[in-house]
């Protein structure tokens, strides 16, 4: 896939070594049984640092031929895995082939002369519970994989033949092309990917940063044949001339001790050719003199209105110590008292501000401004930036602050090893000089809002954006340059929340392995788990608040909804210094009520989760914010229109299936209701009966727990005057239950996109340990066929996607999958795949069905690897109220048990044609160019004699109201507890 950036921020986080080894400036050091004088190592580093919780162990080399590796060595992990970063991205694309790096990206996965078969990689991967992907930005292009541990060496054999001796097969390559081609028309209207590529297009069109990097068919098939350029001819010349040890870094992480990890990379690595290529710099910036002072009016897809402020700046990244961009984006991007979004946000204009540097390539990169206006601020935009360079000349007069510096260095332990997260050099200097970079006379201004259609004469050529380009005016340029100073700005107070006490607690005698009952009342439910595992300094408090109120009809929804949006939007300030300080929160509705999470350093939380919830019983709304945030729902309500089709597919698959369920346009009907004075009577409604569930888990001991749990009690009986919630007010919601061979169709049209969308989705069962396990062990079979059948050999759409739905305690298997092709087709197509699926089971020898047992066994055991992956898997059985704890445990012991037999028996029940108790509905979403489609059709095999004969496919029910089809069928019942209550009561 291609990231639509130019450098890639999640690989600088994860794996800085790949980008410049010689950051982690460490001392060349001796290790006991390496062979040093293995000629494929040029150098060993051995004292890299790191975390003092971080038990793993590390060691980086640095081959004779340029390639520079890290390993990790951790005894307890379940999954090994590995990354390879090759320093060439699309910016390196020839001028004729947009999209090659992309496009030679797609291809590697497709064989290679040591393993020709085209799926023999993921195949293996799939069989050993690993996955893989890949990404191609404007410098980089970086592969990874993960797998149980005891195949990494099979695993990196076949993924170091990428880079050895790929194939590029004739025939696979003519199919990649559409796969290339999905992917573009999948981000073809979407606002992100048109505005990054319009931001390349109003550069310099000479310069690499202009280039269209995705590809297309366009690109990659009809132009170069009509060129008469050989496309395969061109990705071997690419591969051959770019695809060198020295722009390459790789990260492998397994069980095996750091000598074994060595020897494995050395042997499989040390044979890439150095072809000496040099990283590629573009020390001049794409935006010149000509393309400064410019204003762009962008008419977008969604309903969205957004300012973007650019400047020009050098590239930051040998700075890597001191991070001057970092510091500015700090102090221009602060949310808290006195900031620039705080003074914006008073006035009406603003709902949000994000500043910093942003990564173009080396030798060049920007900073930005980006802002969501609202309705008066679109009227205000020449103000708000005025407003930009008087907070500038702010930080100008006050001169750089070392404590803020200070205050920048706190991240994330599980971070550190990042070398951008290293501050260490205070430099005044430098922050001095991308200060002075952000004047009025380098800015770049662009306005993203719909009330621009029809004001446009210009398109941008690969997304068809509409916008109009002028030159800021010398008055205006002077206006801003006078600037002077508000008095209402401030620099940042010192962050109280910075945490100070980093104890963790000793576990309590007899620490249960799983979450325990430690109150049990009317008002609440409370779980507690102190953290056994990860012993850092941190927790994650989850509370589900119980309210029928929420959830009645749309119009309190609605109101549910707005409640907790002024909520957040009154809290931002006093929170975003706990959010610098590494605590976060979430505030959401749900269709039970309320949902709130605080989670990090566990040092302060208490102080946040008080403010909360008196904010909570206490808040009083601003009419201002409220209109605001009232219309800004509305357009995110409007704009779902815009989203992808088979998004709109698993939408409407929930309506159909869930007991209650609102549709958008119910939401947007009901919204007009909403007045401030209503909004207001419901906020004491909604907070006058609760019930609290809880999920305390972390660094806390039991008693604080518990105290925490009467302080949110206590806040809300004195200011909301709550009570508990009678027991027949807590209410479930229930799925319907399709009837034994029933097939369901609902259809849709998309009016954005110009592909359709599908999912289709078998029922089987309420969820049980058996059940669970025989659909989760045929998924597991059929997962890595369907995307090599769906995807790669029928290039039905870049998503194709198989596995298992949940919802309200039922289950079933679901295909999706988005295309240019008609829906009925793609139906079609999936029921082939199924009916190939069953003689393939049949034939699977006993050995590969356990390979499929062991994988799905390796899958769900992997521990999780932080304690919010672990409070989510427990929050999960919580707020599902089935509390099955030891599920993963107790469930790979069935899986265990079960037997090829087992696995026909599924199929012929409840999957094949012809199956008894088969029950289907299938959701068709149709392009913006299609004003209907059939149901069902019949698609002999035409030509390809590969492609597997469609069945013979029974006449559906096509639903035309979902209301009546509900009100049709009956409801499965409440999936029962796993636990016993009265048992779990300490």
């Amino acid at each position: 896939m291609l990231r639509c950036f130019s450098r890639s921020a999640e690989l600088s986080a994860s794996l800085p070594i790949l980008k410049d080894f010689a950051r982690f400036r460490q001392p060349f050091r001796v290790i006991s049984n390496f062979k040093m004088s293995d000629p494929a190592v040029k150098r060993v580093v051995s004292t890299i640092i790191r975390s003092p919780e971080d038990k793993r162990e590390y060691r980086g080399l640095e081959f004779t031929n340029g390639l520079k590796a890290i390993l990790i060595s951790d005894p307890t992990t379940d999954k090994s895995s590995a990354a390879l970063d090759v320093h060439i991205g699309s910016l390196s694309d020839p001028p004729k082939i947009s999209g090659l790096a992309h496009f030679c990206e797609h291809m590697l996965f497709l064989g290679t002369e040591k393993y020709p078969k085209e799926n023999e990689y993921s195949q293996f991967l799939s069989e050993h519970a690993g996955s893989s992907n890949a990404f191609t930005s404007g410098e980089h292009t970086n592969y990874y994989f993960d797998v149980s541990h005891e195949h990494l060496q099979g695993a990196l054999d076949r993924f170091a033949q990428f880079f050895l001796c790929p194939l590029f097969d004739e025939s696979c390559k003519d199919r990649e092309v559409n796969a290339v081609d999905s992917e573009h028309e999948k981000n073809l209207m979407n606002d992100a990917w048109r505005l990054f590529q319009l931001e390349k297009a109003t550069g310099n069109p000479d310069h690499p940063f202009s280039k269209f990097g995705t590809g297309n068919k366009l690109t990659l098939e009809t132009r170069p044949s009509q060129d008469g350029i050989d496309i395969r001819q061109e990705l071997l010349k690419f591969h051959s001339t770019f695809y060198s040890s020295n722009l390459m870094g790789l990260c492998v992480l397994g069980r095996e001790s750091l000598d074994d990890l060595a020897s494995m990379v050395v042997k499989l690595f040390g044979e890439v050719e150095n072809k000496s290529v040099p990283i590629p710099e573009f020390p001049v910036h794409p935006f010149q003199e000509e393309h400064l002072r410019q204003f762009y009016k962008v008419v977008p897809i969604k309903d969205i209105r957004n300012l973007y402020v650019t400047f020009p700046i050098p590239d930051l990244q040998k700075y890597y110590k001191s991070n001057p961009g970092h510091y500015l984006g700090h102090l221009i991007g602060h949310e808290g008292p006195g900031s620039l979004l705080s003074e914006l946000k008073s006035k009406g204009w603003v709902n949000t501000l994000v500043g910093g540097q942003k990564e173009g390539a080396k030798g060049f990169m920007f900073f930005i401004i980006n802002v969501d206006l609202t309705e008066e601020g679109l009227l205000h935009v020449e103000d708000i930036i005025f407003h930009m360079f008087q907070y500038i000349q702010k930080l100008r007069t006050e001169g750089p602050q070392e404590w803020v510096f200070q205050e920048c260095k706190y991240y994330p332990l599980e971070e550190i090893l990042a070398a951008e997260y290293m501050l260490e050099d205070f430099r005044p200097d430098l922050i001095e000089m991308v200060l002075d970079k952000l004047r009025p006379e380098n800015v770049r201004v662009a306005v993203v809002s719909k009330s621009f259609e029809g004001q446009t004469d210009k398109t941008e050529e690969w997304y068809g954006t509409q916008y109009k380009q002028e030159s800021i005016s010398d008055e205006v340029i002077k206006k801003w340059q006078n600037a002077d100073l508000n008095g209402k700005f401030k620099l940042p107070m010192k962050n109280e929340f910075i945490p100070t006490n980093f104890e963790i607690y000793p576990l309590e005698k007899d620490s249960p392995s799983y979450p325990t009952l430690i109150k049990d009342t009317a008002m609440s439910k409370v779980w507690f788990k102190q953290d056994d595992k990860f012993f850092l300094p941190k927790a994650c408090l989850n509370f589900e608040f119980f309210s029928p109120f929420a959830y009645v009809d749309p119009l309190h929804c609605n109101m549910a909804y707005l409640y907790l949006e002024l909520l957040k939007d009154s809290l931002n300030e006093y929170a975003y210094a706990a959010e610098l300080a590494g605590l976060n929160y979430d505030l959401q509705n749900t269709i039970y009520g309320m949902y709130l999470s605080v989670k990090g350093y566990n040092d302060k939380q208490h102080i946040l989760l008080k403010k909360i919830v008196e904010k909570m019983a206490t808040f009083e709304i601003d009419e201002k914010r409220f209109d605001i945030i009232k219309e800004a729902y509305m357009r995110s309500l409007n704009n779902f229109r815009a989203e992808q089709p088979h998004q709109h597919a698993m939408y409407y698959l929930r309506l159909l299936m869930t007991e209650v369920a609102w549709t958008k346009d119910e939401l947007k009907e009901a919204l007009d209701d909403v007045t401030l004075p209503r909004l207001k009577a419901f906020i004491p409604q909604l907070l006058s009966r609760l019930h609290i569930e809880a999920l305390l888990h972390g660094n806390i001991t039991k008693q604080s727990a518990l105290s925490m749990m009467q302080m949110v009690e206590d806040t809300l009986i004195e200011h909301a005057h709550t009570k508990p919630l009678l027991p027949s007010q807590l209410i479930r919601y229930r799925e319907v239950q399709v009837p034994d061979g029933g097939w369901y169709v609902y259809q849709q049209r998309n009016e954005v996109h110009n592909n359709c969308g599908i999912e289709i989705y078998y029922q089987t069962d309420m969820q049980t340990t058996h059940d669970n396990m025989l659909l989760e062990l045929f998924c597991q079979i059929i997962s890595e066929p369907c995307f090599n059948t769906l995807r790669t050999k029928e290039q039905l759409g870049y998503i194709v996607f198989s596995g298992p739905r949940r919802a309200n305690g039922v289950q079933g298997l679901r295909f999706i999958i988005q295309s240019e092709k008609a829906p009925h087709y793609l139906e079609s197509r999936v029921e082939a795949f199924l009916k190939t699926m069953e003689k393939s089971v049949e034939e699977m020898s006993d050995e590969a069905f356990q390979k499929h047992i062991q994988a799905l066994a390796i899958r769900r055991l992997d521990k999780p690897k932080k304690l919010a992956a672990e409070c989510a898997k427990y929050w999960g059985e919580i707020i599902s109220q089935q509390y099955n704890f030891d599920r993963d445990n107790i469930e790979v012991a069935y899986l265990k048990t079960l037997s090829k037999d087992n696995i026909m028996q599924f199929y012929r029940d409840l999957l094949a044609i012809d199956a008894p108790k088969r029950h289907k509905v299938s959701v068709h979403v149709l392009s913006r160019e299609m004003d209907s489609c059939p149901v069902v059709g019949e698609f002999p095999a035409q030509n390809d004699v590969n492609l597997a004969p469609a069945p013979s496919l029974p006449q559906p029910v096509l639903v035309q109201d979902m209301t009546e089809f509900k009100r049709s069928l009956p409801l499965f019942p409440l999936a029962k507890p796993h636990i016993n209550f009265m048992a779990a009561k300490l």
